[in-house]
């Protein structure tokens, strides 16, 4: 039977790893995860398919010991993330714990790579120092552009390369006050534009499901894209002055819908985590996360808007 050691807990640990290609990856990734195993810590993978095969087949018997997730599956809205980390952490308390995270690759559009770079960048806000949970988050030399490098020394406290652990003497910490304030490129000028209050909601679940069939969306996800907007518009109506506008266009791959209104949103992890069972707020945001393909904030004192994606 496996006896775990007791190594000393490490609190919160967000770090990068920087590899090329395959075999870099199994000597940068299959140390960190039987150090785990070999210490008796839970440890969950979210990597792609291609990728846990590899793992698991290296690790062959080991394997049985770890956690594997596709995060092509939960991370296609990266916005999803952060509360599988936290479920995790949730179900192991009081041990250490360790996980394999790697949401960027090169098939992403630019949307999708943006609200990859949010992501990392919330996730050192979204546990605190106490939090027994080392992340590792790979990232590809050889496939990646340098700005996502550059940009991965900013939102990475850590970095590993070879063996070598270091800080990064580039990391920004994010200011929760400001990360949501931030540029989404605008909304083409022949967008539907329809200016909302309260008694217009039904009016906005007609033109969204219209605009819907009209751009190919079809079955259950034309419902659930109408659920994911009306929400959001029920919140402008109870939460930001009672009025806002809804967009909605196309571009080459997504149907695209917009609510935006004068309101602020606060929490910068709004949408990323379950809302209280006890009530408050966040319930729109989080429904809308679960039924949508992608998920854009941007917001500051002067309002807010945001986006949900729907591929076609």
């Amino acid at each position: 039977m496996r006896v775990p050691t007791t190594p000393p807990r490490i609190g919160y640990r967000h770090e990068a790893l920087f590899y090329s290609g395959p075999a870099e990856f199994r000597t940068g990734v299959l140390p960190f995860i039987r150090a785990g195993i070999a210490g008796g810590e839970p440890t969950l993978v979210l990597v792609s398919g291609e990728k846990t095969t590899l793992l698991r087949a290296e690790l062959g018997p080991e394997a049985d010991w770890v956690s594997f997730a596709d995060v092509d599956s939960i991370g296609q809205n990266p916005a999803r993330i952060i509360a599988a980390w936290r479920t995790f952490a949730r179900r192991n308390p009081g041990v250490n714990l360790r996980g394999v995270g790697e949401p960027i690759t090169v098939h992403q559009s630019a949307d999708e790579l943006a609200e990859c770079q949010l992501h990392e960048a919330l996730l050192n806000i979204a546990f605190d120092d106490g939090t027994p949970l080392w992340l590792l988050c790979p990232y590809d030399l050889a496939a990646l552009s340098a700005d996502v490098i550059d940009n991965a020394h900013r939102t990475h406290p850590h970095t590993l390369h070879g063996t070598e652990h270091t800080r990064s003497s580039r990391y920004l910490a994010p200011d929760p006050a400001e990360v949501l304030n931030r540029e989404l490129p605008a909304a083409p000028v022949d967008a539907l534009r329809f200016i909302f209050n309260a008694a217009c909601l039904g009016t906005i679940r007609e033109l969204v499901n219209a605009q819907a069939h009209l751009a190919g969306l079809t079955g259950d996800r034309v419902g659930d894209l109408i659920v994911a907007v009306n929400e959001l518009a029920t919140n402008t109506v109870e939460h930001a002055g009672g009025s806002g506008t809804l967009r909605i266009w196309t571009d080459d791959q997504c149907l695209i819908c917009e609510i935006a209104d004068g309101g602020t949103i606060h929490e910068p992890l709004a949408g990323r985590v379950p809302p209280s069972l006890t009530g408050g707020g966040g319930r729109g945001l989080w429904i809308a996360n679960q039924l949508c393909d992608l998920l854009q904030i941007q917001s500051s004192t002067a309002g807010s808007a945001i986006r949900v994606r729907m591929h076609l």
